[in-house]
């Protein structure tokens, strides 16, 4: 890690010609074409960290109806409520205190959306958990399960609630933050590259079961939060606006094309949308187990 230059995570990962780690004027939230008019957002996470400084802010400025911000810690909600009503008093503000491992708290959740406002367009997944990160040997079993419970757990808890408040008749947008990590395998962070492993591929699941949902993994970069460890800080140069904008963005019709697949805020969407056609026609962006499978192939190839 030491060796690596700065811009290594995004340059060795760009997918597209060019990379970003601001904001930019295609993500940018305040612009007519990523209005979120009418829609309602809930934001897990939002108490700190990305959600608060990114996510939050970056939807507050693409004028949805509301907000429903998610978190365990009241106080720091309302610290992002007031973020908003600086934004756009407009906006109604619903602050729900929720452990969003705990199945219960998500049930009342959705009861308390429903019962306030009906319905929900977009699900954010930001909440994350990285409690252990240790060789596999020295490393907690409770810390290191902690990660499953939040990252898989929470996520899939979230999400079932949605979709049951969704219905199949309506569009929707999950966007659910994930790591470069998932992706690759760094020494003593297996908890949390495991853990969000398998919330990638719930993401596939999901966008292969519901056809009016678009779900996306968002890679955010590097950004400098609390859960970023000491080795990885020199490489913290992405900034919360480049997440925020880029998620409003994923929740946009423009983005659709994309569901089911993982991407980086660091990537061009101007350049995405150019390898639309390139994209939906391969596997770009999945999970993929390489080789040469099944015995006419490997046949052919002998």
């Amino acid at each position: 890690m030491e060796s690596l230059p700065p811009d290594f995570w995004a340059t060795s990962r760009a997918y597209t010609p060019h990379i970003y780690r601001d904001q930019y004027p295609f993500i940018d939230p305040a612009s007519s074409s990523l209005s979120q008019a009418g829609k309602t957002i809930i934001i897990t996470g939002s108490s700190a960290g990305i959600g608060a400084r990114g996510i939050v802010p970056a939807f507050a400025k693409a004028g949805p109806k509301a907000l429903v911000l998610v978190a365990r810690n009241l106080a720091a909600l309302r610290t992002s409520e007031a973020v908003i009503m600086e934004i756009n008093p407009a906006i109604e503000v619903l602050l729900i205190p929720t452990s969003i491992a705990d199945e219960a708290a998500v049930t009342n959740l959705y009861a308390t959306v429903r019962t306030t406002l009906g319905h929900a367009d977009v699900l954010v997944n930001n909440a994350g958990s990285n409690a252990d990160v240790a060789m596999i040997g020295e490393s907690s079993p409770a810390k290191w399960w902690t990660d499953f419970e939040i990252n898989v757990k929470g996520t899939y808890l979230m999400t079932r609630g949605f979709l049951q408040l969704l219905g199949r008749d309506q569009k929707g947008t999950v966007i659910t933050m994930n790591t470069e990590l998932a992706a690759s395998v760094v020494p003593s962070w297996s908890a949390y590259g495991v853990s969000k492993i398998a919330s990638l591929r719930l993401v596939e699941y999901l966008a292969a079961e519901y056809s009016n949902v678009s779900a996306v993994s968002i890679q955010p970069g590097v950004v400098a939060t609390d859960m970023v460890g000491e080795s990885f800080k020199r490489f913290a140069q992405d900034t919360p606006e480049l997440v925020g904008g880029m998620c409003v963005w994923l929740a946009t019709d423009a983005a659709r094309f994309l569901s089911g697949r993982f991407v980086s805020a660091n990537w061009s969407v101007d350049d995405l949308q150019k390898q639309k056609d390139r994209i939906l026609a391969s596997s770009d962006l999945k999970v993929v187990y390489a080789g040469i499978f099944g015995l006419d192939h490997i046949k052919a190839t002998a």
